[in-house]
């Protein structure tokens, strides 16, 4: 390891040995990554008492920063959260793997055989903020789809993150696979971060997971290409049909279940001819519910809410928080997320069918919901195993990113000694 102090030489020497091991990765078989991931899975779950010991230094260090309630809950871990890292890192070791899937073959009238192939992306950079999880997934993800991987977890995370990634690092070893394949950049200095962005000869690409901040900064400076991962401004949308249990249901589990993770719900949109109806409903019980309504006009006689601002509209709150407004229809509301959404997740709750095809048809998140919570937005619910974050881009990956989405492909040609006229 490079002098720690010596930033520029730190991140070329992890550059480099991650491509070494990239190109080692690449052609691993099936067994060994399963085996790499299944161990590290074990050895988080042995390991766990120090983990969270790792976490409480973590957690005293955002206490003293100053942290909200719903960012120190996203750092938080406790052992049914480890046990939930322990079966995202099995559910993705009994993932298909990705490499070498036939995605295309065809023959041509030249004689010519052609197959297009998954194969790894190389070295993927991972910079994520706070949630000391998105170390296990990213890891995992990564290694099963064949790629070396660069953690530059959050500073809050730093001691509950190279915990974590002791134990993927055990995985490898005892799998035989290269430690070098899944690195942590080992210091909070944000110098880190300039220089993973402009390493064009050893980083393939940069996947960028945190608040609007970080993936700005991200996408500002990168010479690397980027996969944003921006946030959720995440809109529920009750429809003049939608069912009324199932929007109280499906409105409280989007907002309070866990107010700090991407697929929280931000903003409520209600049909004006429910507005006195089941939205008055849903309005109440999030007020009983604890969370803070930041309401427009039409809404600002019900006891407990506050008036919105101009800026509560396309807020990411992360917290016990949601905007609601009334709409005149579908429309107004297509034309509200249209103006102030993140292309992330949205949710209509109807019982209309045609309503529910205008919506998805009409816009254009990366994750569209039908009478469902939207805090189902996530790789793991998508049956992905776990995920690296949610793009809202549309070049390349989008949506969930699972290990399928952190592949390329290639052409694999073959002929007999054909030749082109």
């Amino acid at each position: 390891m490079k002098d720690i102090d010596n930033i520029p030489a730190l991140m070329a020497d992890i550059g480099a040995r991650a491509k070494a091991a990239s190109a080692a990765l690449a052609s691993a078989n099936a067994e060994r990554k399963h085996a790499a991931l299944i161990s590290a899975a074990e050895t988080v779950w042995q390991r766990r008492a120090e983990i969270i010991a790792a976490n409480a230094k973590d957690l005293d260090y955002g206490r003293d920063k100053g942290l909200s309630d719903a960012m120190m809950d996203r750092l938080m871990l406790n052992e049914e959260r480890v046990q939930g890292m322990v079966d995202g890192l099995r559910s993705v070791a009994e993932q298909p793997d990705p490499i070498g899937e036939v995605l295309a073959e065809w023959d041509q009238p030249t004689g010519l055989n052609i197959k297009r192939v998954r194969t790894p992306l190389g070295v993927i950079g991972v910079i994520y903020e706070s949630r000391p999880n998105v170390t296990a997934d990213a890891g995992a993800l990564c290694l099963k789809a064949g790629n070396a991987v660069i953690l530059r977890g959050g500073s809050e995370s730093f001691h509950s993150s190279q915990a974590i990634h002791a134990c993927l690092q055990q995985g490898l070893r005892d799998a035989q696979l290269p430690e070098d394949a899944v690195q942590l950049v080992p210091t909070r200095d944000r110098a880190a971060v300039s220089e993973m962005l402009t390493m064009t000869d050893t980083i393939d690409v940069i996947v960028p997971r945190g608040g609007k901040g970080l993936v700005g900064l991200v996408q500002r400076d990168a010479r690397v290409p980027v996969f944003a991962h921006l946030e959720g401004i995440v809109h529920i949308y009750i429809d003049k049909n939608a069912d009324p249990e199932k929007a109280l249901k499906v409105v409280l589990n989007a907002k309070t279940r866990r107010t700090g993770i991407c697929g929280a719900a931000e903003c409520l949109l209600i049909h004006q001819d429910v507005a006195n109806t089941i939205g008055q409903g849903v309005v109440h019980a999030l007020i009983d519910a604890g969370v803070e309504l930041r309401v427009d006009e039409a809404l600002s006689e019900i006891e407990g809410t506050k008036a919105a601002t101009a800026d509560d509209w396309g807020h990411e709150y992360l917290d016990m928080i949601i905007a609601a407004k009334v709409v005149p229809d579908l429309e107004g509301a297509i034309d509200h997320i249209r103006r102030y959404g993140s292309n992330h997740t949205d949710c209509i709750l109807t019982e209309d069918a045609q309503a529910a095809q205008t919506f998805m048809n009409r816009l254009d998140s990366a994750i569209l919901m039908h009478n469902a919570s939207t805090q189902f937005a996530d790789g793991g619910e998508f049956g992905m195993g776990a995920e690296i974050g949610i793009a809202t881009g549309k070049m390349h990956a989008r949506g969930p990113v699972g290990a399928a989405q952190l592949t390329s492909f290639k052409y694999l040609v073959t002929g007999d000694g054909t030749v082109r006229a």
